[in-house]
């Protein structure tokens, strides 16, 4: 199985309980697969005190990689987004992260601009989580 990238809408999705995401990624992390969470997608869906209590917990879990946001990934992300001709900043890190280990990515987002990104990255694959 293809390691998991995990997009804003999947933090959304385990925020609100939501039985298929957690049953993916408990079954990853029992496989021992990657479970990667770029940090901006962490920035664009914190909040503050009780309100991301359970993505703090998630934060936690052995097994998740959290992946900063480096020089070479943001070049990544932006020339993708030149490809796709979209300008969804975080979905355009979020593939380019995916892309680098041919991860499927975590996600509630059907929209064109994600279709249009994993589109310029042959080796990604959507798992929706809605």
């Amino acid at each position: 199985m293809a390691g998991l990238t995990l997009d804003s809408g999947a933090l959304v999705e385990f925020e609100r309980l939501n039985e298929r995401v957690i049953a993916m990624l408990d079954r990853a992390f029992k496989a021992g697969d990657t479970v990667t969470l770029p940090t901006v997608v962490v920035a664009e869906v914190w909040r503050t005190g009780r309100q991301s209590a359970r993505i703090a917990s998630l934060l936690k879990l052995k097994g998740l990689t959290i992946e900063p946001l480096e020089l070479p990934l943001a070049r990544q992300a932006a020339e993708l987004m030149v490809r796709a001709g979209r300008r969804s900043v975080v979905d355009a890190i979020v593939v380019a992260s995916a892309a680098q280990r041919g991860d499927d990515i975590v996600t509630q987002d059907q929209g064109e601009s994600m279709k249009a990104l994993v589109g310029e990255a042959p080796n990604v694959r959507l798992r929706l989580v809605l």
